[in-house]
């Protein structure tokens, strides 16, 4: 009787699986590119869609209000119904979005489509809940350092690449470039990506996410358009006093259903709490860069400070953090892995506040510029990748997908409160050149300040947040997780 040895998978499951952690960056990076690209549009576009200004700024908007939204909802769907199945779909949706931007000139459809590319910024917390689910431990924290990068990779690619293509084609051509790509990634990730056996099943919780939905809108809503409607308006004060009640409710409402949409009792620990009040600081310390660096590099010379560069090399200017965030990726892992990522998430943002005292010391020349924006990025890159990696430690493997939507979502609050903050510091320290208001030298300087002192407490949030623990539960998930893999291949 013939023995036969153990079955090996079969050659093109091999090749899948090998194909597995690149193409999830790739989707990472293509999330930050359709959130940049149309940055270098933003001028022109009441132009072109004969529109006000006003109007044209909620294509930044709503991406932002539908990503904060949906990152959390889609994470605690994926944990539910299938991380592969939902991450398709958020792709999918980014993907319409581009195709429609690129068949209309008309700003309410360019809004809504916007508003669908929002659901791409659940990618990279799905992914990385895959990457959990997938590969074996020594492989995992240098994976998920590289998916979190992806976001500041993206960024920096997307913003020139915008520039040039709106610079010499159609802007319509832009849109039509990233729906091909939006398709590619769809492609891939049914190619390369396998479902997960790891699953939370239960009934979603639809109240919990349409109050989530509202509570966090009106608070967004709020910071967002604050400048220009006027912190002391009715409508935002009202926004914001709609925001807490909302909120209030939905978190005693989650405390007792027995299957919330958030896990509170979870995010109320402190190894999980603490991550996301780190997310949270760090998401605010990290946008003021690329808000600050834009604009300060684009300023008149006659300011006495500014360089007048265009748009294009604007983004060239931020390319080199972009890249350095891809290179630095397998050093946070390193870190993470011999210090912990706490360590880590604390180097990080010491990191960036290093970056800012750079920035405030020289921000004249073109090149001590470009080599503070870039220890910022390092920074950036150090604590992004150790965020991920605090949450899969600390939570169980059936609430990864969600726990990681919740981080997103605090950097998501980060960013935007930044972005309000950074725009109340400039408005208030202007001069007049060529009879227009512009920002003085002083004013980006107190931006500086302002991030690197929040990137202080993120250091000393990080610091707080207790040692290292398998959460229990986690080995028996990932053993699960593993045994099924197997037999998935065994059996294809």
């Amino acid at each position: 009787m013939d023995q036969q040895g153990p079955i090996s998978p079969p050659r093109g499951a091999r090749l899948r699986t090998r194909f597995t952690v690149p193409v999830l960056a790739m989707c990472g990076v293509l999330m930050a590119v359709m959130q940049t690209v149309v940055v270098p549009l933003l001028p022109d576009l009441p132009r072109l869609t004969h529109s006000s200004a006003a109007a044209v700024s909620w294509m930044v908007t709503a991406t932002l209000l539908a990503g904060a939204v949906l990152t959390p909802v889609l994470g605690r769907a994926g944990d539910m119904y299938g991380k592969r199945k939902v991450l398709t779909a958020s792709l999918v949706l980014m993907t319409a979005g581009s195709v429609m931007c690129a068949l209309s000139s008309d700003i309410s459809v360019l809004i809504a489509a916007r508003a669908l590319q929002g659901a791409a910024a659940s990618v990279v917390p799905l992914s990385i809940s895959i990457l959990r689910d997938e590969l074996p431990p020594e492989r995992r924290g240098s994976a998920v350092a590289m998916m979190s990068s992806t976001v500041g990779v993206g960024a920096a690619l997307g913003l020139p690449l915008a520039a040039m293509v709106v610079q010499y084609a159609d802007w319509h051509t832009m849109f039509w470039m990233t729906s091909g790509l939006g398709a590619l990634g769809v492609a891939a990730v049914s190619w390369a990506v396998r479902e997960s056996p790891v699953r939370q099943p239960g009934r979603f919780d639809v109240a919990g996410a349409l109050g989530l939905a509202l509570g966090l809108v009106s608070l967004l809503l709020g910071v967002s358009q604050g400048g220009q409607w006027g912190w002391g308006s009715p409508r935002v004060l009202g926004l914001f006093l709609l925001s807490v009640a909302v909120l209030a409710l939905w978190w005693w409402r989650q405390l007792r259903t027995e299957q919330p949409l958030v896990d509170l009792r979870l995010v109320t620990r402190p190894r999980v709490g603490l991550s996301h009040v780190a997310a949270l600081l760090t998401g605010f310390a990290f946008y003021a860069n690329s808000l600050v660096t834009a604009q300060l590099v684009q300023a008149p010379k006659t300011t006495g400070y500014g360089l007048g560069l265009s748009i294009v090399a604007t983004g060239l200017c931020l390319l080199p953090g972009g890249v350095t965030m891809l290179l630095f990726s397998p050093l946070s892992a390193r870190i993470s892995t011999s210090r912990g990522p706490r360590v880590t998430l604390a180097l990080g943002a010491a990191v960036i506040a290093c970056g800012y005292a750079v920035r405030i010391a020289d921000s004249r020349d073109l090149w001590m510029i470009i080599v503070g924006a870039t220890v910022v990025s390092t920074g950036t890159t150090l604590a992004y990748s150790a965020l991920p990696t605090l949450i899969l430690r600390a939570v169980p493997a059936e609430q990864t997908a969600s726990a990681n939507g919740v981080n997103v979502l605090m950097r998501t609050i980060g960013q935007a409160t930044s972005s309000a903050a950074v725009a109340a510091v400039l408005v208030h320290h202007t001069i007049l050149v060529g009879g227009a208001p512009v920002p003085t030298l002083h004013g980006y300087l107190l931006a500086f300040a302002m991030a690197g002192a929040v990137a202080l407490a993120a250091c000393a949030a990080a610091l707080t947040i207790p040692g290292d623990a398998t959460p229990e539960g986690s080995r028996r998930a990932r053993g699960r997780t593993r045994g099924a893999r197997d037999e998935a291949l065994e059996g294809a």
